[in-house]
């Protein structure tokens, strides 16, 4: 086993697993380094205490949801849905995104990499795993040593529950995770691994060891701008359409398979 799970990220909590690689702690534009993708997940599978965590509410709640042809599983939530204001419950005509819920928690994840095809027509790809390695070659990739690829390869994660309301529309989520204010300041910086419902305590991730720069607090944005991104992800020369739904969300991991070196820091330029 490694340190290829996601984590709890309340701040001071750390994993068993000792390891000797640090992650990124500055901006990951500053490491070099570009997105080359963007997908959510239905909850959240890290775990704030406080923030998002198993005393969460939303609409509806349910073990799994059937978004599009698939079930996919559902993770921790956010603590701001109320159900006597309606901009958590009026519904949303969704355009573009597939199968998404007013007042529901997703949990945003921008893989970035300085082996990606930064500056081009052909950054962003789906799956993720092609726009993080689509300029490293087999021969290169083996030769890598896991603090090089910890600071080559890293995802952003932040956590939203979405609401009918366009005083939290942003324009842009496509971009990256947004820092302005509350939102992008509070910040885990861990290694870890790629993810998926596939994963799990048993199940490892070949792709480690990766930074995770993640939100620890929750924060609500209007569903105009989910569906604004979705509308940015079609008009990539790559198809994304793959990523236009919200994606399973694992278990939490055992403390024993989570790294010890996790950063408490703000993430400011």
């Amino acid at each position: 086993m490694s340190d290829l799970r996601l984590v709890r990220t309340t701040k001071g909590y750390k994993g068993d697993l000792n390891v000797s690689h640090v992650p990124i702690t500055t901006p990951y534009y500053q490491a070099g380094l570009c997105p080359v993708n963007v997908h959510w997940h239905l909850g959240t599978e890290h775990l704030s205490v406080g923030e998002y965590d198993e005393s969460g509410v939303g609409p509806a709640d349910k073990d799994h949801r059937a978004l599009a042809t698939e079930d996919v599983d559902a993770g921790y939530r956010c603590k701001l849905y109320n159900e006597n204001d309606a901009k958590f419950t009026k519904p949303f005509e969704w355009k573009h995104c597939i199968g998404m819920e007013v007042g529901e928690t997703y949990e945003v994840h921008w893989p970035h990499s300085a082996a990606g095809a930064c500056g081009t027509p052909n950054q962003y790809q789906t799956p993720f795993y092609d726009g993080v390695f689509c300029n490293l070659d087999m021969e290169t990739l083996t030769t890598l040593t896991p603090q090089d690829i910890a600071k080559a390869v890293g995802v952003q994660a932040q956590i939203f529950t979405i609401v009918n309301d366009e005083q939290y529309y942003y324009p842009d989520l496509m971009r990256g995770m947004i820092v302005d204010g509350e939102k992008g300041a509070d910040i885990a910086k861990y290694t870890g691994s790629t993810t998926g419902s596939t994963r799990d305590n048993e199940i490892c991730s070949s792709y480690s060891p990766i930074t995770w720069q993640v939100d620890r607090k929750c924060h609500l944005i209007s569903a105009s701008s989910f569906d604004k991104m979705c509308a940015d992800m079609k008009a990539q020369r790559d198809d994304m359409s793959d990523d236009l739904h919200a994606h399973g969300s694992r278990v939490l991991v055992d403390d024993a398979f989570v790294a010890n070196n996790q950063q408490n820091r703000f993430l400011r330029a």
